[in-house]
């Protein structure tokens, strides 16, 4: 618990974090990979370059501000932290670094405010926080059975495209058997290595869900291409240079966007873009372990060339009875998705009437994936609907800003 000296400093930084939080951010990102340039292979350049990671933590640091003393509002977000933290392979010999940095851009930024009574402040927030996050990465770490920053060699079974700009990679061990156990909804990181233009090795991480059922004898990744460098520079050169028989470094999976399959309430997962990846995961172990639960399975696409995974919605349908698909397709025509498929398409973006025709708001819950967009508006519907926030389960594809502001 922080402590009643350092308490008014801390609940008077929210307003000048609100302010300023993101130019402190840049400025402790562009001071630690100064000093410490080996750290940039820990984290996403793409969004470094584009500021979403700024960002993130800009309101991560706002939450941690905001909510010192409450306990219930932090713990969803710190577990979030932790199993990103753990996906990229932080060890507690990182903390330091990074709290020396960003003590030192908040003064810079904040100048004269920045009292050594505010500064002291801080450090005692900072190693409060970091020593839970330490702690329960240690507790992670030793529930997967790895160490910071441990990868396994899995080898390439075959690629599959999946749409305009969507493919899966199917990966296994080297002796042709399933990575590892995971629960739907859980990503893993891929490093990918290259010579940058620098002459410079370069390793990047990116994390992709999972996006099959759990007990198959492989792991399969489907990852969307983006576009631009470098936000794209990983997800094209997977798109272009991998193959089978190729091996990718992997993580363990982490991830708790974990919802719980038993019971029979009903259940709604939305999504748009690639962010239907943990949705099918979902799906297909429902399908596996309780095909008789009410679902909807509601999907954005652009149009029906960049509709991913339709076979698996296909096996689906064929094995739950009660499950109702719905496809939204921005700029292409009704019906226009295949007609074996038993599933409603409309044009135009996503919207809540159809999806929840039929559905008991009083008991459902609600599984939502996305980019922060889609994410917003899907929120904003389902609380107009009278839907709990506590029923409704979200993971942010893209910028990765947290759910405490939406």
């Amino acid at each position: 618990m922080i402590s009643t000296t350092a308490r008014p400093y801390i609940e008077a930084s929210v307003p000048v974090l609100r302010e300023h939080g993101l130019a402190i951010t840049t400025r402790f990102y562009a001071r630690m990979f100064e000093a410490h340039p080996e750290l940039r292979n820990l984290f996403n350049m793409g969004n470094q370059a584009s500021g979403a990671q700024q960002q993130s933590l800009a309101a991560a640091v706002f939450a941690y501000a905001a909510n010192i003393d409450n306990a219930a509002a932090l713990a969803p977000v710190l577990d979030r932290i932790v199993h990103k933290h753990a996906a990229v392979g932080i060890k507690p010999s990182h903390y330091p670094i990074v709290g020396r940095h960003l003590l030192g851009a908040i003064g810079e930024v904040l100048g004269e405010a920045a009292t050594p009574e505010l500064i002291a402040a801080w450090d005692e927030a900072y190693w409060l926080l970091a020593g839970e996050l330490i702690a329960a990465e240690a507790r992670l770490y030793q529930r997967t059975g790895t160490q910071p920053g441990q990868l396994q060699a899995l080898q390439v079974l075959r690629t599959e495209r999946e749409g305009t700009d969507t493919a899966s990679i199917y990966l296994q061990t080297p002796q042709g058997t399933s990575p590892g156990t995971f629960l739907p909804g859980q990503y893993v990181s891929v490093a990918v290595d290259w010579i940058a233009v620098d002459g410079a090795a370069r390793r990047q991480l990116r994390q992709y869900s999972l996006s099959d059922a759990p007990g198959q004898p492989w792991w399969r990744l489907t990852i969307k291409r983006e576009a631009g460098t470098p936000a794209g520079q990983v997800s094209n050169w997977l798109h272009d240079q991998v193959k089978a028989g190729d091996v990718l470094p992997v993580s363990a999976a982490y991830g708790d966007f974990t919802p719980v399959l038993e019971g029979d309430a009903p259940l709604v997962l939305l999504s748009a873009g690639v962010g239907i990846t943990p949705m099918v995961s979902v799906l297909k172990a429902l399908a596996r372990q309780n095909p008789a639960r009410p679902v909807v399975f509601a999907h954005a696409a652009r149009d029906a060339t960049h509709q991913a995974l339709l076979a698996d919605l296909q096996e689906a349908a064929r094995l739950m009875p009660r499950l109702r698909t719905v496809l939204f397709h921005e700029q292409g025509r009704e019906h226009d998705a295949p007609q074996d498929l038993a599933h409603t398409t409309y044009r135009g973006r996503m919207t809540l009437e159809p999806v929840l025709a039929d559905v008991d708001l009083a008991q459902a819950q609600v599984l939502m994936c996305g980019p922060l967009p889609f994410m917003r508006a899907q929120w904003d519907g389902l609380r107009h609907k009278g839907v709990p926030a506590e029923r409704i389960h979200r993971e942010v594809f893209g910028p990765e800003l947290l759910d405490h502001l939406f």
